[in-house]
C-alpha cells in the first residue's frame, strides 16, 4: 500500500474519534462559559496548566523513546517492560510524595484553600503517566482504531460526568422526589465548589481509561535491564527539556498572567484567553491526529530509499491541510465563535494569531524528525528552550502593556522562531529537500485570501457567508491546480 495513503489513512482514524471527541468535550466550553465565573474558569485553567507540565515530567520523554529503541532493538517485549517499570516505579515515587505534601504544594501554587483539588489532579496524573506508554504500543503496532476508541471513550467519560455533576444533579435536586435527591446525595455533595466535580470527572475517565488498556500488559513482566534503561534515558532526557519548554511555551502566559496582573482581573482575562484558545485549538486537533500517525511513521520508514523525498511530501500535504483549516475557521468565525459564552467573546482578536501560531508549531513538529532519527535529541531541548526564553521574554514585556494580546503574539514569536531554527539546524544534519516555495505560499495564499474577505466583509450574514465561502473555494482550486500532479499520484499509486 501507498505509504502516504497509509498515513493519511491512519491520521482520519486516529483524527476522527479525537475531532468528534474534542466536539462532544466542546460542551463544556459553553457550559464552563455561563457556569462558572470568568475567575472560577481561571483556576480550571492554571490547575491544568499545572497538569500538562507535571504530566510531561512523568514520562520524561519516553513515549518517543519507545517508538524508537522498539524499531532498533531486536526484542521489543524487553523495551516496552523496561520503560513501563521505569514508569511506573517513578510514577509511584511521586504519587507518595505529592500525596504527602499536598497541602504544601497547594499553598506553593496560591491555591491553599483547594488541597482537596490537588489530590484529584495529583491521582489524575498518575494514572495518566502509567497509561502512556501502553497508548505508544498501539501506535507502534499500528492499532490506531483501538487507540482511538479508548481516547473516545476517555473523553466522552469525561464530558457525560461533567454534565451529569453540573446540570443534572443541581436540576434534580431542585425539581425531582425526595427518593432520587436522597439517591443523588450518596455521590454528590451541592454544598461543595462545583469545580471539584470538573476534576473528579476526568479522574473517573482517567480510571475507566487505564482498565481498558490492561490488555496490553497481558505480556509485560516486571524487567529492568539498566544498560538498555540507560541508553534510553541518554536518548530520553533531552526530550524531556523539550517536552518542559514545550508546555511551558503553552502554558506559560496564562500562568504569567496571574502573577503579572493585578489580582481582579487576572483570572477574567485568563478565562478569556484560554476560551478564544479553545477556538485555535480546532486546528491543533488535526496536528494532534497528524503526530499519532506520523511519528511512528516516520521511524518506521526511515530504512527506506526515498524516505527522505516522502517526509517532504507529507510536509507539503500537512502545510496545505492546516492552511486550508486555518481559513475556513476564520472564514466562518461568526459561527464557531458561538462555541464560548458572550462574556469571553471579547478574546476573538487573538484568535487568528494562535491559529498561525499553531500551524508553526504543526511545521516544526514535522521538522523535528530530524534530530529525533540522528539521535541529536539535545538539539531538539535547546530548540524549545530558546523558544521558552522569547515566551519567557515577551510574556513579561507584553502582558502587563497588552494582558492576553500579548501572551498570543508572545506565543507566535515563540513558535516561528522555533520552525525557522528546526529548518536551518537540520539541513545541516538530516537535509530533506523540503518545497519551502510552496510551503511559504500556500500560508501566504490563506492569509491573503482572508485579508481580502475582512476587507470585502458584508453586513448581511448569508451573503457574507457565502463570499466567504467561494474564496475558500478558491483556495481548494489553486492548490488543486498546482498540485494535480502529485494528487493523481497519490491516489492511483497503491
Amino acid at each position: 500500500m501507498n505509504p502516504l495513503k497509509k498515513l493519511a489513512g491512519q491520521t482520519a482514524i486516529y483524527g476522527l474519534p479525537t475531532i468528534i471527541g474534542r466536539i462532544i468535550n466542546y460542551l463544556l466550553v459553553p457550559l464552563y462559559t455561563r457556569i462558572f465565573t470568568q475567575s472560577e474558569y481561571g483556576v480550571v485553567v492554571v490547575m491544568y496548566a499545572y497538569v500538562a507540565t507535571i504530566f510531561i515530567i512523568l514520562t520524561y520523554g519516553m513515549e518517543t523513546t519507545f517508538f524508537r529503541y522498539s524499531e532498533i532493538e531486536k526484542k521489543k517485549s524487553k523495551v516496552f517492560d523496561t520503560i513501563m517499570s521505569s514508569i511506573l516505579v517513578s510514577t509511584i515515587i511521586f504519587l507518595l510524595f505529592a500525596i504527602g505534601f499536598a497541602d504544601k504544594v497547594a499553598t506553593i501554587i496560591e491555591y491553599p484553600a483547594y488541597t482537596n483539588f490537588v489530590v484529584i489532579v495529583i491521582l489524575i496524573l498518575a494514572l495518566d503517566a502509567i497509561s502512556a506508554i501502553p497508548f505508544a504500543k498501539l501506535r507502534a503496532n499500528n492499532r490506531p482504531i483501538r487507540f482511538a476508541t479508548i481516547k473516545f471513550i476517555n473523553i466522552a467519560t469525561n464530558v457525560g460526568l461533567n454534565l451529569i455533576f453540573l446540570l443534572l444533579f443541581p436540576f434534580l435536586l431542585k425539581n425531582a422526589n425526595n427518593s432520587i435527591k436522597q439517591l443523588i446525595l450518596l455521590v454528590y455533595n451541592p454544598n461543595l465548589n462545583l469545580i471539584i466535580y470538573v476534576f473528579i470527572s476526568n479522574l473517573v475517565a482517567s480510571a475507566i481509561t487505564l482498565v481498558f488498556l490492561l490488555s496490553e500488559f497481558k505480556t509485560y513482566r516486571f524487567y529492568f535491564d539498566f544498560k538498555l534503561w540507560k541508553k534510553m534515558m541518554i536518548y530520553a532526557l533531552p526530550l524531556l527539556l523539550t517536552g518542559l519548554a514545550g508546555v511551558m511555551n503553552e502554558t506559560l502566559g496564562r500562568l504569567l498572567m496571574k502573577y503579572m496582573l493585578p489580582d481582579n482581573i487576572a483570572e477574567q482575562q485568563i478565562g478569556i484567553y484560554t476560551a478564544s484558545l479553545k477556538i485555535a485549538i480546532l486546528l491543533s486537533l488535526f496536528v494532534q491526529a497528524f503526530r499519532y500517525a506520523a511519528e511512528p511513521f516516520f521511524f518506521a520508514y526511515e530504512k527506506e530509499k526515498d524516505s527522505k523525498k516522502t517526509y517532504a511530501r507529507v510536509m507539503n500535504y500537512f502545510v496545505i491541510g492546516t492552511s486550508f483549516i486555518f481559513l475556513a475557521l476564520m472564514m466562518y468565525l461568526d459561527i464557531v465563535i458561538l462555541i464560548i459564552g458572550e462574556r469571553f467573546r471579547e478574546g476573538i482578536a487573538v484568535i487568528p494569531i494562535l491559529l498561525i501560531a499553531y500551524l508553526f508549531l504543526g511545521i516544526f513538529y514535522n521538522l523535528s524528525i530530524w534530530y529525533k532519527l540522528t539521535n541529536k535529541t539535545i538539539y531538539g531541548a535547546v530548540l524549545a528552550t530558546g523558544g521558552a526564553l522569547i515566551t519567557i521574554v515577551f510574556n513579561i514585556i507584553w502582558i502587563p502593556r497588552f494582558g492576553y494580546i500579548g501572551t498570543a503574539w508572545a506565543t507566535l514569536l515563540c513558535y516561528g522562531s522555533m520552525m525557522i531554527a528546526s529548518y536551518l539546524i537540520g539541513k545541516r544534519y538530516f537535509k530533506i529537500d523540503y518545497d519551502i516555495m510552496k510551503i511559504i505560499g500556500y500560508v501566504s495564499l490563506s492569509v491573503v485570501l482572508l485579508m481580502i474577505a475582512n476587507f470585502c466583509n458584508i453586513e448581511n450574514t448569508v451573503l457574507n457567508i457565502s463570499k466567504n465561502t467561494i474564496l475558500l473555494s478558491v483556495f481548494i482550486i489553486i492548490v488543486y491546480f498546482i498540485e494535480r500532479k502529485d494528487f493523481r499520484s497519490f491516489f492511483l499509486n497503491q
